[in-house]
């Protein structure tokens, strides 16, 4: 089966190429309609008091406008390209390219995050693969983007490591004829880092495709994305170092001398993905105001991907091995998925659709284990097919949306059902209300594992995972931005360390979790200074305390933004101070590459303050930040995990820039 999507996928590709794009977007059509101009993004960044998005004089073409270069997400939501420099910029100035207020990096970069802040908005029917803390850099289907540019495009990200290395991020974007655009980009890292066997060296590699044929009944969105994400592991410090670390002790400033628990093992998670996303628009649509409309299309995707562990010699950090040199565990899933798709759009019922899926699975090992007489399959094989739909309505400006999804056969049981109604009630304030329950089969890697460790060799038989949500929101941005989410969770999986062996297991929780989130947003500006905030509070009702988050969260920059040299230089700087309250952490396994709860000592209650200056000249972006400038002076008690320190003072710099040909 695989061979034959492959060659089917590459015909496919190869007949985009030769035909000849994305849509244009017609600017008078209902900002919903068809799931197209959604610019969120862009509204959320002019708020942060920068001005145009960018001019169009250094943009060869003439005729090409900045709106022209248009960004369309995996659900057709479209934004335009946007050179501005804000406060929200500078957050997402980080390996993931991303806000990551909610997550807690590691000292190197390119390593994992420990989560601060928790949200339950998958409705994902299938499984995921395991080694969870190896993902927050592998790009999925939601994080790949089509294009369509009156002009190439390119945009240019690069930013230091931590000793010995470069991170970049190159992408460039072109379209052969107004029916076709092709882009391709690759993300590569490589970062030796300061404590002893801390290397990371990483690469995504991404193209994509995108066709629409003239009269814009025919459109296919494709992409091939190929990712190589190596860590090497240390196991963290020895616990007769912490004291060291702790002491702020000058001889240990050179975290090189700091004793780590392993010094020879590394893990590896790569994958290819091959996907494609084509729909048939059966009437022609006329004008905007056309009253019915019916088109069907299908998704086939197939990714093929794997885990890998290596280690020279065994180590009593994760128990007895089988073997007691050259360790390795590998484990593979092929998963290939096909959904047929139509949709129906009425301007008096509103918009409707239904799929079906068919999912076919294989994941596993290249052996079996027998352990104390019990056999351990290496394999679970299979097939699911499901059935969803969406429903969208927009009523005088209240808008009704629902989306539903079934598993109807196959090993797998899985559901969900989301209702979201919202209001514009002006032009500066938004309000929504959302519900959500899923049922969710639990992760591979808790359902079968396999190791030459013997405690990490297990067959289980857990229950769904069930969650119901209920999330309202609030967006003003003369008032502040609120949100408020009530999750309530069944039958919580979780990793945690078995007290007679000190081993980390897989469990299951037997008693409810209740979870509250609170998140206010908020900017105040006087003249050319800004203060922008935001806050979180959480709390937790868990008997068994197994769902650990710390109660407050707050990020709070304070900053000054003006032009310079007769508005050739923009210019921001300022400070940020992040803090969140004590809690017991989430510890990590480098073997299993997951979080497990531990509720032995509790991190957290350190500030940190980065002070960064930014500019803007034309297309370029240039960051320079001090991160953690308080290190030497409140204390060394900084973890991202525990027997993990955080990172000590450090100066880094790079910049993003932007060429329109």
């Amino acid at each position: 089966m695989r061979k034959i999507f492959l060659a089917f996928f590459l015909i496919c590709v190869v007949n985009l190429g030769f035909s000849q794009i994305t849509p244009t977007v017609n600017k008078d059509q209902n900002q919903r309609q068809d799931g197209l101009i959604k610019n969120e993004n862009y509204q959320e960044d002019s708020y942060q008091g920068s001005t145009k998005s960018t001019s169009n004089e250094n943009i060869k073409n003439k005729d090409a406008k900045i709106d022209m270069y248009l960004i369309v997400s995996s659900k057709n939501d479209t934004t335009y390209v946007d050179t501005t420099l804000t406060v929200r910029k500078e957050y997402k100035f980080n390996y993931l390219r991303k806000d990551n207020f909610n997550l807690m990096p590691f000292s190197n970069v390119g390593q994992s995050y420990n989560t601060l802040i928790y949200n339950f908005n998958d409705n994902n029917l299938m499984p995921l693969f395991g080694a969870r803390a190896r993902h927050f850099n592998y790009m999925e289907i939601e994080d790949i983007y089509y294009y369509h540019v009156p002009t190439p495009f390119t945009e240019l990200y690069y930013k230091t490591a931590f000793e010995q290395g470069q991170q970049i991020d190159a992408f460039f974007t072109a379209n052969t004829s107004k029916q076709f655009n092709f882009s391709i980009a690759y993300k590569g890292l490589r970062s030796l880092g300061k404590y002893q066997h801390a290397l990371t060296s990483t690469g995504n590699f991404r193209f994509t495709s995108s066709y629409k044929t003239k009269d814009n009944r025919y459109i296919a969105n494709a992409h091939i994305v190929a990712q190589d994400l190596l860590n090497q592991e240390n196991g963290g410090l020895q616990d007769s170092n912490v004291p060291y670390f702790e002491s702020g002790n000058p001889e240990f400033k050179d975290r090189e001398l700091l004793a780590v628990n392993f010094e020879d093992a590394k893990n590896v998670l790569k994958g290819k993905r091959f996907h494609l996303n084509h729909k048939y628009n059966i009437n022609k649509k006329t004008d905007s105001l056309t009253k019915n409309t019916l088109s069907i299309g299908q998704v086939i995707s197939f990714e093929d991907k794997y885990y890998e562990y290596n280690q020279d010699n065994q180590n009593d950090y994760f128990g007895e091995a089988f073997q007691q040199e050259d360790l390795r565990d590998r484990v593979t899933l092929e998963d290939f998925n096909t959904q047929l798709y139509a949709n129906y759009s009425n301007n008096i019922i509103g918009r409707i659709q239904f799929n079906a899926s068919y999912n076919n699975y294989n994941y596993g090992y290249d052996k079996v284990t027998n352990i104390d007489n019990s056999l351990i399959t290496n394999r679970l094989k299979g097939e699911v097919i499901s059935i969803g739909g969406s429903y969208f309505k927009n009523i005088k400006g209240f808008n009704i949306e629902g989306e539903f999804g079934l598993n109807v056969s196959g090993e797998f049981e899985g559901n969900f059902i989301m209702g979201k109604a919202s209001y514009q009630f002006t032009d500066d304030i938004a309000f929504s209300a959302k519900i959500n329950h899923a049922s969710k089969a639990p992760n591979y890697n808790f359902l079968l594992y396999q190791s030459v460790y013997e405690n990490y060799n297990w067959q289980s038989n857990f229950n769904n995972t069930e969650t119901q949500n209920i999330e309202f929101t609030l967006q003003s941005n003369k008032i502040a931005n609120l949100s408020l989410n009530i999750t309530s969770i069944n039958d919580y999986l979780y990793f945690k360390k078995v007290s007679d062996s000190g081993l980390v297991k897989p469990f299951q929780n037997d008693k409810a979790i209740n979870y509250l989130s609170i998140k206010l947003e908020k900017e105040f500006r006087y003249k050319k200074f800004a203060l922008d905030n935001t806050i979180v509070y959480q709390t937790v009702k868990d008997d068994n305390q197994v769902f650990n988050v710390p109660e407050i969260v707050t990020r709070n920059t304070l900053y000054y933004s003006d032009y310079f040299f007769k508005k050739a230089l923009f210019l921001q700087t300022g400070i940020t101070f992040n803090y969140f309250s004590n809690y017991y952490m989430n510890g990590y396994d480098p073997l299993l590459a997951e979080f497990y709860v531990q509720t032995d000592r509790e991190f957290g209650g350190f500030p940190r303050f980065d002070f960064f200056v930014n500019a803007k000249i034309q297309q370029a972006r240039i960051f320079i930040k001090a991160e953690h400038i308080n290190s030497a002076w409140t204390g060394y008690d900084y973890y991202s995990a525990p027997n993990h320190p955080y990172r000590d003072f450090v100066i880094r710099f790079g910049l993003v820039w932007n060429f329109f040909l």
